[in-house]
């Protein structure tokens, strides 16, 4: 039979029914555990696959077995080797014996539910959370444009017919928007980061004073702050480690760009 370990979808599966069990959301359970969110975001949109040492840690906390989080769900129950051949056993037992079986087994659980309360408050302290979140996980899906380069831009312009687009599901409502991309680079640290998915709107030009923006020119996007000032649009970076982009404005004839507005951000982390 062929395995399950290594099965993204499986895996993302399993996570979100745990944290559906619990009423818990993905950001409260990455702060939580202490991963960082939008990891935990991949692991559960089937994008990536967590480390085993990161599967031990996540069995742990839900209190199943590991392969509880590989193996593909069944909702019927099934007795492992273990556990049947404990049963075949204890039943052969005398009224007296079965008796000792099922108090030493309850204090077992006990100490187990004990246990387990312990790694919870630690996990609380350190993270500075003192209740778990009861509300009801909703999720959103969201077609989203290939990556923004915060950077230098990349060679897709949102006016293509041959932009890559993937569907991200995230938990929280998506504001009105035409298009979404995410951030990839450090470009407009600290107020944005790599990973975060950008809502935008297509407004058409007009001018602009220190706008959010996604701009499309010619074959390449950037996302920054716009201004527009003698003739020319200016971009520039939150991080100060980058220069700013000077482009023609309005546009010499012929060549494309597009403005987008930035309308709402979906933070990864």
């Amino acid at each position: 039979m062929k395995s399950s370990l290594g099965n993204k979808e499986i895996m993302a599966g399993n996570i979100r029914r745990h944290l559906d069990r619990l009423g818990l959301n993905v950001k409260d359970f990455a702060a939580l555990m202490n991963f960082k969110y939008s990891t935990v975001l991949d692991w559960v949109n089937a994008k990536t696959y967590p480390r085993i040492d990161k599967i031990e840690l996540m069995a742990n906390y839900f209190n199943v077995e590991k392969s509880d989080l590989v193996e593909a769900y069944s909702s019927t129950p099934t007795l492992d080797l273990l556990t049947q051949q404990i049963n075949d056993t204890v039943v052969q037992l005398t009224t007296p014996n079965k008796k000792i079986v099922l108090r030493t087994s309850e204090e077992l659980l006990e100490g187990q539910k004990r246990d387990k309360e312990t790694y919870r408050q630690k996990n609380e302290e350190e993270t500075k959370k003192n209740e778990v979140s009861e509300e009801v996980i909703n999720w959103y899906q969201v077609e989203v444009v290939s990556e923004t380069a915060a950077a230098c831009g990349f060679n897709y312009g949102f006016g293509y017919d041959d932009t890559d687009r993937e569907t991200i599901e995230v938990d929280e409502q998506p504001p009105r928007h035409d298009i979404a991309t995410k951030v990839n680079g450090d470009s407009m640290e600290p107020d944005y980061q790599d990973g975060d998915i950008l809502y935008l709107v297509d407004k058409g030009l007009t001018t602009y004073s220190g706008d959010l923006a996604v701009i499309a020119y010619e074959d390449r996007s950037y996302f920054k702050k716009i201004y527009t000032e003698n003739g020319r649009l200016r971009l520039v970076s939150l991080n100060d480690k980058y220069e700013d982009i000077i482009l023609d404005f309005p546009p010499v004839e012929d060549t494309h760009i597009k403005i987008y507005a930035v309308v709402g951000v979906y933070k990864g982390e």
